[in-house]
């Protein structure tokens, strides 16, 4: 009979407590009414006949989605997205009491709704393109409006996989090729101005050139010249034979000594 009430007891004591992790949060729900102390960490002492623990988590969660959205030219775009979210850890309660424990899928409906409206204002193309970080934080701004009074806090919005109808897609294929070759034919036009320029400034510096030394041969300078080529013969030790005018000399030949 001790032994009867000694495991009675023992089995009381177990399922009159709850373990709550780290990254969750407890509250306890006594004849249907949910308490407004929230516990994140440690042991739940309760009456397991009028009360039970309700766990939720409190880290960061991913809403997975995959649903078509409108563009603003009437297209259908298929899409996967991500929502990263927490719940707000006092208003753990408030969650549970207005949106129930099936919350994601008031997020869910949220997220259609603000999705619907942000994308409608955008083109298919915008979606795979640089405006793909705007239309995010646009979407999470509206779904900020929505629920964070209620609790529920929207760490970001991610569009993971875009998918355009097929004729679009090849579309903006052909028009990005374009504009790469546009690129490319630009970029060897101005190499070849450049070009162009090198050549023409080479031909005037070389030109210019042959003017500042036509300019300076003057006979006068060429005498000097003359004079100082005999003077550079005269000092060699070879035996050399020159013809002549008097004015320049020409070198026929040289033998050495």
């Amino acid at each position: 009979m001790k032994n009867i009430f000694i495991i009675a007891a023992a089995s009381l004591l177990i399922t009159s407590c709850a373990v709550v992790r780290p990254g969750e949060a407890g509250i306890k729900q006594r004849l249907g009414k949910l308490d407004t102390k929230v516990t994140t960490q440690g042991t739940i002492f309760f009456n397991p006949f009028t009360t039970k623990v309700i766990k939720e988590s409190i880290q960061t969660n991913n809403l997975k989605l995959a649903l078509r959205i409108p563009s603003k030219e009437g297209l259908s775009v298929d899409s996967e997205i991500s929502i990263l979210y927490r719940l707000e850890v006092d208003m753990v309660p408030t969650v549970l009491q207005n949106l129930g424990p099936n919350y994601e899928g008031v997020m869910a409906a949220v997220f259609r709704s603000a999705s619907s409206d942000v994308c409608s204002q955008f083109l298919a193309k915008d979606m795979h393109s640089g405006k793909r970080a705007d239309i995010e934080e646009a979407i999470k701004t509206k779904m900020e409006g929505t629920l964070t009074s209620q609790g529920i806090i929207i760490e970001a919005v991610l569009m993971k996989s875009i998918r355009l109808p097929q004729r679009l897609s090849l579309s903006i294929e052909e028009k990005l090729q374009a504009e790469q070759d546009a690129m490319r034919m630009e970029f060897i036009l101005q190499r070849e101005r450049l070009e162009a320029d090198r050549k023409i400034i080479e031909a005037m510096g070389t030109r210019d050139a042959q003017k500042i030394l036509a300019e300076g041969l003057t006979p006068e300078i060429l005498k000097i010249r003359s004079i100082e080529a005999f003077i550079e013969l005269a000092k060699s030790t070879n035996s050399k034979v020159i013809i002549t005018d008097g004015r320049t000399p020409y070198l026929i030949n040289e033998t050495k000594n």
